[in-house]
């Protein structure tokens, strides 16, 4: 499947800043069943000043903000091919072992919810793949799918006693979980093509745990499915820090207002 992909991120700073630095993971990354066609992009109110590979093998690059400038505006535009594997992105690389997926960070360290969800799973715990796909429908049963009750902050454990959040939300969770069941697991942010739109509000969020003979298995408890043709992978890494698609420092700011703009859709691919 060929997916066009349209992105536009635009920050507006009231007063002017007088100094800021974004850090961008928006390329997609190149990994089986993906091929990244062609992708530009373009910015307004800020300069490149390095790109590079990070050590989770994302994409980045380093934007300084013109001094004084009252927006910075980010666009994003590509082609990129996908394909169904069922989920499966196969074997472990990059430069980062397999334990660090084992290690729980603050976004995704389990308390005493998390550990109780842990234990209600009926699943045989020596087959993995039917484990994870417990625990995905787990984390869904416990929290509902629904906007502004968290934040880039908000920790997994937090979100699942507040029983309401987000993609990210519930990507940490299972992350959480998985961990604390001696499973390696990942966050990923990407894109996702709606079958009942193209026009959407933000990018989005799932998760991948390591399975023995298949390598990184992608579970998008959201949706209560693993990825398909219709999911673009952009960055990956331990929580949503680390894949986060815009992190930054800036002085002089005071008030900050974000509007994104997102369309993703399937392209005829000629013969």
């Amino acid at each position: 499947m060929r997916l066009s992909v349209r992105h536009e991120t635009r920050y507006r700073f009231d007063p002017p800043l007088a100094h800021g630095l974004q850090r961008l993971r928006l390329s997609p990354k190149e990994t089986h069943g993906q091929q990244v066609r062609e992708w530009r992009m373009k910015l307004a109110g800020g300069r490149v000043e390095a790109s590079y590979e990070d050590h989770n093998g994302n994409h980045v690059t380093l934007v300084s903000l013109d001094p004084g400038t009252a927006e910075l505006a980010i666009a994003c535009t590509g082609l990129v091919d996908t394909a169904d594997r069922a989920g499966v992105v196969g074997p472990h690389t990059g430069r980062l072992p397999l334990w660090v997926f084992a290690t729980q960070t603050p976004l995704t360290r389990p308390g005493a919810r998390m550990r109780a969800l842990i234990a209600g799973l009926g699943a045989d715990r020596s087959d993995r793949l039917a484990l994870l796909h417990a625990l995905s429908r787990a984390v869904l049963e416990a929290m509902a799918y629904a906007i502004g009750h968290t934040d880039s902050q908000t920790g997994a454990e937090e979100a699942l006693a507040a029983g309401k959040g987000v993609c990210q939300d519930h990507a940490q969770v299972f992350i959480g979980c998985a961990r604390a069941l001696g499973v390696p697991a990942r966050y990923v942010s990407g894109y996702l093509m709606m079958n009942d739109r193209i026009e959407q509000e933000a990018g989005h969020a799932w998760a991948e745990a390591h399975v023995d003979g298949l390598g990184w298995v992608g579970f998008d408890v959201s949706n209560a499915i693993s990825p398909d043709a219709r999911y673009v992978r952009v960055a990956s890494g331990r929580d949503f820090a680390e894949a986060a698609p815009v992190t930054g420092i800036s002085f002089g700011a005071g008030r900050t207002e974000l509007s994104v703009s997102l369309a993703v859709e399937q392209q005829a691919v000629q013969q």
